[in-house]
């Protein structure tokens, strides 16, 4: 038999979180973030859950053409754009949109042959200094891109830093707004603003287009949870137990010894580890589900094994059911019992677990 761990995508699940992100911003257009292979779901799932999203945005481009191969026909967004010459053979022949934020980018453009129009993204760096023109150079980024014969249309983008947190005094989301307002008056184009954050919280930035991540995968990316947000998750880790032991008082348990425990107790074992996706930092306390019941993770989390308390749990038993994240155990919680986020352990998932759908 296989390791009885298997992750769970939950389509419906996906679906509904879409359906959030569009009576969010009911007058947008909704792009589904599917990078980083639909934030550890797949892309095949993915694609199945945002059925009914406008457009699929994405980092790679090899990925953007499967999207094509598998059936998708709604515009494909390439939201880092491209970064040879090459590149823009595949852009056009699969009729890909494609970010610009960058001079480098716009000399290929204008360097290049098209035998079909293209759709560009203009991205403007209003603060958060990654990708992007800043808002004294946008117009002329936008004139060179509007003499470019094969440029169709263009759409007007930024990304906001703060918007799970507006009012930061480095660069409060207003500011943001306020920048990318006033450095596009009198061009024409669609504008999109809003991630995950903007698109629950921030309705007043909705633009033509929102660009939802996280939040489509049961995520939240502020502070209040995703259930609150009316948000499902989209993936449930589950294992089981496949060893337990009893131990003394003064036992330690796991590598380096660093639960040591205060009474006698029973401590189970979970097939699951690092090398499967699950954070090596998981602290002692960080939550975790034995049939049913919340328990807390103990000792140092190893490669392919994590140690639990089952003390709330007295029936357990070699076969009992572990749920590590999911509906139950927002994966949220163990990201922030963890020091992390809920993306990166979507993202962190490891080739060797099984991946089903339901």
């Amino acid at each position: 038999m296989p390791r009885p761990l298997l992750a769970t995508v939950h389509i419906n699940a996906l679906a509904h979180n879409l359906l959030v992100a569009k009576r969010c911003a009911p007058q947008s257009k909704v792009w589904a973030v599917v990078k980083a292979n639909a934030y550890g779901h797949g892309l095949a799932r993915g694609m199945k859950g945002f059925a009914a999203a406008d457009g699929l945005g994405l980092i790679e481009l090899d990925a953007a053409v499967r999207l094509r191969e598998m059936g998708w026909q709604k515009p494909i967004l390439l939201l880092e754009g491209f970064f040879e010459p090459i590149d823009l053979i595949t852009i056009a022949e699969h009729q890909l949109q494609t970010v610009v934020h960058c001079d480098e980018q716009i000399a290929m453009l204008e360097k290049a042959k098209f035998a079909h129009p293209l759709d560009i993204h203009l991205k403007m760096n209003s603060g958060m200094n990654r990708l992007g023109f800043i808002p004294a150079a946008f117009q002329t980024a936008y004139a060179r891109l509007r003499s470019i014969p094969a440029v169709r249309h263009i759409t007007l983008m930024t990304h906001f830093a703060n918007a799970d947190d507006a009012a930061n005094p480095a660069l409060p989301l207003a500011e943001q707004e306020q920048r990318f307002r006033a450095a596009t008056v009198g061009l024409q184009g669609e504008m999109s603003l809003a991630n995950s954050a903007a698109d629950l919280m921030h309705p007043q930035v909705a633009a033509d287009w929102v660009r939802p991540g996280i939040m489509l995968y049961g995520g939240t990316p502020g502070n209040k949870t995703a259930q609150a947000f009316g948000l499902r998750a989209g993936m449930t880790l589950t294992s089981e137990l496949i060893g337990i032991q009893t131990i003394a008082k003064g036992d330690s348990v796991g590598y380096g010894s660093c639960f040591i425990a205060e009474t006698a107790m029973k401590i189970g074992i979970v097939a699951c580890g690092y090398a499967d996706g699950y954070p090596r930092h998981a602290p002692t306390g960080t939550p975790i589900e034995v049939d049913g019941v919340k328990t807390r993770v103990v000792g140092r989390v190893s490669m392919d094994m994590i140690t639990v308390d089952l003390t709330s749990v007295p029936n357990a038993h070699v076969g009992s059911k572990v749920t590590l994240w999911g509906a139950s155990v927002p994966i949220d919680e163990v990201a922030n019992a963890a020091g992390t986020i809920g993306y990166e352990l979507m993202c962190a998932l490891a080739p060797r677990v099984k991946v089903v759908e339901e």
